[in-house]
């Protein structure tokens, strides 16, 4: 690796080499940055999903109302996954590369980084490590040459490793040793989570933009070729497949036997993890690009026909939904009883309304609003347990129970 640093004017150039591909990350801002590890905080939330089966749901008790005590502005950036969290630092990207390490007590910027490629997934955290996969440069943000993974330290930011020529647009799963990926060149990949290395590879028949979930040594991953598919998390070699009759990109999520995934024709699937066989399917509207949370029973998922739809997880049978003034796309978060979920003014190129832009939480019994804030677009919260955290369109809030 070769490393040129021109720290004293506020600037440094850091080229990385991984075989024969290079790859320049830049730092261009000049205010002071702490690098003393941060004390433990609270529980981690070290993945897109909470946990490795992606069911985003976590077992607090942080209930509304609460009380915004600090808001960070992420260089007014669309955020459009959300950030992980690990001993009380927050590591979210942007649409523009921008990474940044944030104080979760204090919202103060620890570090920052800034990456040649547009970010449209959450982090994920590997052991002292944070690991980063981008897209090609923006504004366009389509494949690209310079796309690449990267692990960056957490308590410095320092780099510690790069995979260059991978395009990845679904968060990173980390699974002991290894890092999975998917990308648009249609294979799964498996990274060593110590050095970047490829451990192996699998190949689909189209872009992989879903990230993997895991549960019981197997990877459960969908491809834009149709199909679901579930892999040997440790060798990369196929268990099943089930193909279907639309696309997936939206991360499954796991529990109880059955993964679940929306297709983006706005259908609901549910199969059995061992062997893949479809136990249900249900329409949720035109579109859908939501992951789901399970929890208690209940699969929750966003439709792009402003609803967020509850269904029956073992039937696929709707118990209720509740309305939203946009498409809702990202993915709901399920806490305490509470569904968090968020709708977006400009996601879809048919309809744009920045009014839209909130986030809500509904009781996850009957669907009724009981909590609203007035910034949102996609995933909406993550907690530590302390403080919930929400998603903006550009900013991250901390919130406590007031």
């Amino acid at each position: 690796m070769t490393l040129l640093a021109l720290a004293a004017a506020g600037l440094a150039l850091r080229a990385h080499r991984l075989g024969s591909t290079q790859v320049v990350v830049t730092e261009t801002h000049t205010e002071t940055v702490n690098v003393a590890p941060p004390p433990a905080r609270g529980i981690d939330w070290p993945t897109y999903g909470f946990d490795a089966a992606r069911t985003h749901s976590a077992p607090f008790a942080l209930r509304p109302p609460f009380r915004v005590v600090w808001r960070y502005e992420a260089d007014r950036s669309l955020i459009e996954y959300p950030p992980v969290v690990a001993d009380g630092r927050l590591f979210a990207g942007t649409h523009d590369g921008l990474v940044v390490a944030v104080d979760g007590a204090t919202g103060r910027t620890a570090w920052h980084r800034q990456l040649p490629g547009c970010i449209a997934a959450s982090p994920a955290v590997a052991g002292p490590l944070v690991v980063v996969a981008t897209l090609g440069p923006p504004p366009e943000c389509g494949g690209s040459a310079s796309a690449q993974v990267v692990a960056f330290r957490r308590d410095t930011g320092a780099v510690a490793w790069v995979h260059g020529d991978l395009t990845v647009e679904s968060a990173p799963l980390v699974v002991g040793d290894r890092v999975v990926v998917g990308a648009w060149d249609g294979t799964v990949d498996a990274l060593s989570a110590s050095d970047g290395r490829t451990l192996w590879r699998f190949r689909t028949g189209a872009a992989v933009k879903s990230g993997a979930a895991f549960a019981g040594g197997t990877l459960y991953v969908g491809s834009y070729d149709g199909s679901l598919y579930a892999l040997d998390a440790a060798h990369g070699t196929l268990r099943w497949s089930t193909r279907v009759d639309a696309r997936f990109y939206a991360t499954p999520a796991v529990a109880d036997g059955r993964v679940v995934a929306a297709t983006t024709d706005g259908v609901v699937h549910a199969f059995a993890a061992a062997g893949g066989r479809e136990l249900w399917s249900r329409s949720i509207g035109r579109f859908s690009y939501s992951a789901a949370a399970l929890a208690d029973g209940s699969v929750f998922v966003g439709s792009y026909d402003h609803h967020l739809y509850a269904l029956d997880a073992r039937t696929g049978g709707v118990l209720w939904r509740a309305e939203a003034p946009g498409p809702v796309s990202g993915a709901p978060t399920a806490l305490g009883g509470l569904v968090y979920f968020s709708s977006c003014g400009s996601c879809s190129a048919y309809e744009s309304n920045p009014a839209a832009r909130r986030s809500f939480a509904a009781d996850a019994a009957t669907g009724r609003i009981v909590w609203r804030f007035p910034d949102g677009e996609y995933s909406p919260v993550v907690t530590d347990g302390v403080r919930l955290y929400v998603t903006g369109y550009t900013a991250l809030y901390g919130l406590i129970p007031s």
